[in-house]
C-alpha cells in the first residue's frame, strides 16, 4: 500500500536531513551518487565523484582545467589522472598482480590480460540499458567492439574516432621545407629520390646555425623504434599500418612482417645511408629529449615519424621564426611498384578503448560518465572547449578565437592548460569526420581549418606544387578502400598464450638484429638478416602467422567482411 507523507512531515524530513549532511566530513563517502545519470548535476550541492583513470598513453596532468571543469559540472565527476610513470610498460601485470585496480583504466594492447585476470566487466547490459549515447555513436559498427568470436562481449569503448575524414597524414617520411625550396621543388616519391634530395642539400650547407646539419634522424633507443624504425619500414613498403603484421585484406593471411623481402630492400636502404654518413649516427642511442632538441634546432632536415611525437619539435621552430625548417608528408616508397597507403580508411577498427575495473565501487557512474562521453554535448566541449573562453558562436556557427588557434599550432601545452582536445582519446569520439544535429564539424579541424592553420611558407610551398594540401600529394582514401579487417595492432592477443610469447620474442629479436643490420658494415648486411630470419624460424614463426591468420580471419566473419 502507497502512504503519502503530509507536507509539513515532507518539511521536517527535509531540514533533519540537511542538519545531518552538514554535520558530515567533506570525505564522507559519495558512492550513492552511483544511482545518478550524471546529467542533473548542473548547480546540484553534490559533491562529485571521483574517478580513477589510468590511461597507458597518459601524461602527468591535473583535472582541473576549464574543460574538465566543465565535465565535472555535467556529469558529477571527477577523474584522478594516472600513468605509467617513466614509460613502465609492467603497470597493468602489476595491477594485476595486486589485485588493486583504478576505476577507469586504458590498457592498449594489455586489455586481455585483465579480461583473463577478471580485472575489467562486460559493458553489454549496461549499453543497453543506459547506453543510448554510445548506441547512436557507434551505431551499425558496435560489433566492432566486441571481442572475439568465441567472447562475442563489450569491455571497452573509445580510442578511434567512428568517423574518419582524411585530411592529414602522418609517420611517413617528412622533410624539411627549405630542402624543396633549394632543389626547386622536385617530385619526392621514391627512396632513391629521397637520398638524392638530401645528398645535394647537405653537400650544400654541412652546418645549419653552426651546428652539423643531421640528414636524416630517427629514435630507435626506445619503443620509438617501433614508429621511427619499424612503421616507416611498412609503409615504405606500400603496407597499411598493421603494426607488425602484413595482412592480405581479401584472404585474410597475415604474416610477421619482417619476414618480407620488402623489409629486407628498406633496411639495407638504410644501412646504406649509414654507411654514407646521411643517417644520424646517435640514431639508436640517444633520448627522446636530446632528439627533439636537434629537430628543434632546425639541423634534422628528415625524419620517419609520426607527428603526434615531435609536435613540440615543429611548434618550438615556428615559435622560433624556422618556418623554412618545419616539414612536409612525402608519399615516399621503395620504388615507383609500391603505393603509399598514407590515406587507407581502416574503418572503425574497436579493439583497444576504456574499461571499467571489476573492483570499481563505481560502475555504473563510470558507464554514465564514459556514455556521456559520447554525447554531441560532450564532444563539442572536449573538441571545442568552452563557448565564450575557446570559441564563439558567429552567425550561427562555432569559430575558434584567434588566441586559441594560435596557441593550438604553436604551444605545446595548449591542450594541458586549457583541455581544448585533452580528452579526445582515449574517450569515446565521434572522429574528424562527423557533424552535429546542425550539421556542423563535431571537430575544429575541418579540412578548410587545417589549410587556414598552414604557415605562409608551407602554402607557398603547396603553391609551387599547386596543391593545396599536403594529402594532394598521396594516392587519395577512395582509390585506397575500406580494410576488411580494421588493423591489426589492434587485435587482442592472449596473455601468456604461444602467439603473444613467440612475437614478444621476435619483436625483441628483430628490433636487435634490424639495428645491428643498419649500423653494421654494408659487406656484412645480407649475412646478418638471414641470419635474423633464421632465428625467427627457429622460434616458430610461422605458428605465430597461422595463429594470427585465425584472428584476422576471425575478425573479419565477426565484422560481417569477408
Amino acid at each position: 500500500m502507497t502512504r503519502k507523507l503530509s507536507f509539513l512531515w515532507l518539511s521536517v524530513v527535509f531540514i533533519l536531513s540537511a542538519l545531518f549532511l552538514a554535520a558530515c566530513s567533506d570525505d564522507q563517502d559519495t558512492s550513492s551518487t552511483d544511482s545518478d545519470n550524471g546529467e542533473e548535476s548542473d548547480g546540484g550541492s553534490e559533491e562529485p565523484v571521483t574517478l580513477s583513470f589510468f590511461s597507458a598513453d597518459g601524461v602527468e596532468k591535473s583535472f582541473d582545467d576549464p574543460v574538465a571543469q566543465k565535465i565535472t559540472e555535467k556529469t558529477g565527476v571527477k577523474l584522478e589522472l594516472d600513468y605509467p610513470v617513466g614509460g613502465n610498460d609492467e603497470a597493468i601485470p602489476l595491477m594485476i598482480a595486486s589485485g588493486d585496480y583504478p576505476d577507469l583504466i586504458f590498457a592498449k594492447g594489455d586489455i586481455g590480460k585483465l579480461i583473463e585476470a577478471g580485472g575489467v566487466i562486460k559493458l553489454d547490459e549496461l549499453i543497453e540499458e543506459k547506453g543510448d549515447n554510445l548506441k547512436a555513436m557507434y551505431g551499425d559498427q558496435i560489433d566492432r567492439l566486441r571481442r572475439s568470436l568465441d567472447d562475442p562481449s563489450i569491455y571497452t569503448v573509445g580510442t578511434n574516432g567512428v568517423e574518419t575524414a582524411f585530411w592529414e597524414t602522418s609517420g611517413t617520411f617528412q622533410v624539411q621545407l627549405d630542402v624543396l625550396r633549394e632543389l626547386g621543388y622536385p617530385e619526392i616519391t621514391t627512396l632513391d629520390e629521397l637520398e638524392a634530395a638530401l645528398t645535394e642539400y647537405y653537400e650544400k650547407y654541412p652546418e645549419i646555425d653552426g651546428q652539423k646539419t643531421l640528414p636524416l634522424s630517427l629514435l630507435g633507443s626506445d619503443w620509438r623504434w617501433l614508429i621511427t624504425v619499424g612503421n616507416p619500414a611498412g609503409f615504405a613498403a606500400g603496407l597499411q599500418d598493421d603494426g607488425q603484421w602484413a595482412v592480405n585484406d581479401e584472404t585474410g593471411e597475415t604474416t610477421y612482417k619482417f619476414l618480407l623481402p620488402e623489409f629486407k630492400e628498406y633496411f639495407k636502404w638504410l644501412n646504406g645511408m649509414n654507411d654514407k654518413g646521411l643517417l644520424d649516427p646517435e640514431s639508436f642511442t640517444h633520448t627522446y629529449d636530446t632528439y627533439i632538441s636537434k629537430i628543434s634546432s632546425g639541423r634534422v632536415l628528415s625524419v620517419a615519424d609520426q607527428n603526434w611525437n615531435f609536435a613540440d619539435a615543429d611548434k618550438a621552430l615556428i615559435a622560433d621564426g624556422k618556418e623554412w625548417r618545419t616539414y612536409a608528408p612525402l608519399p615516399v616508397t621503395i620504388s615507383e611498384e609500391q603505393t603509399s597507403k598514407a590515406l587507407k580508411d581502416y574503418g572503425f577498427s574497436g579493439g583497444w578503448g576504456i574499461a571499467i575495473s571489476s573492483t570499481s565501487e563505481h560502475q555504473e557512474k563510470a558507464f554514465e560518465f564514459l556514455d556521456w562521453m559520447a554525447s554531441e554535448e560532450a564532444q563539442i566541449l572536449v573538441n571545442w572547449g568552452v563557448e565564450g573562453e575557446n570559441y564563439d558562436i558567429v552567425d550561427g556557427k562555432r569559430v575558434m578565437q584567434e588566441d586559441d588557434l594560435e596557441r593550438m599550432q604553436s604551444d605545446a601545452d595548449y591542450g594541458k592548460e586549457t583541455g581544448v582536445g585533452f580528452y579526445v582519446y582515449p574517450f569515446p569520439q565521434w572522429g574528424n569526420g562527423a557533424v552535429d544535429s546542425n550539421g556542423q564539424s563535431i571537430t575544429p579541424n575541418t579540412e578548410q581549418q587545417i589549410i587556414d592553420n598552414f604557415t605562409e611558407t608551407e602554402n607557398e610551398v603547396l603553391a609551387e606544387y599547386g596543391m593545396e594540401n599536403w594529402v594532394d600529394w598521396f594516392p587519395p582514401t577512395e582509390e585506397l578502400g575500406i580494410s576488411n579487417h580494421g588493423a591489426a595492432y589492434n587485435f587482442t592477443i592472449e596473455s601468456g598464450s604461444d602467439l603473444e610469447i613467440i612475437q614478444q620474442k621476435a619483436d625483441d629479436l628483430t628490433q636487435q638484429r634490424i639495428t645491428q643490420a643498419i649500423l653494421g658494415d654494408p659487406a656484412d648486411f645480407d649475412a646478418t638478416w638471414d641470419a635474423m630470419i633464421q632465428e625467427l624460424e627457429d622460434m616458430n614463426i610461422e605458428q605465430a602467422n597461422e595463429a594470427m591468420t585465425e584472428k584476422t580471419k576471425n575478425t573479419m566473419e565477426l565484422w560481417g567482411t569477408n
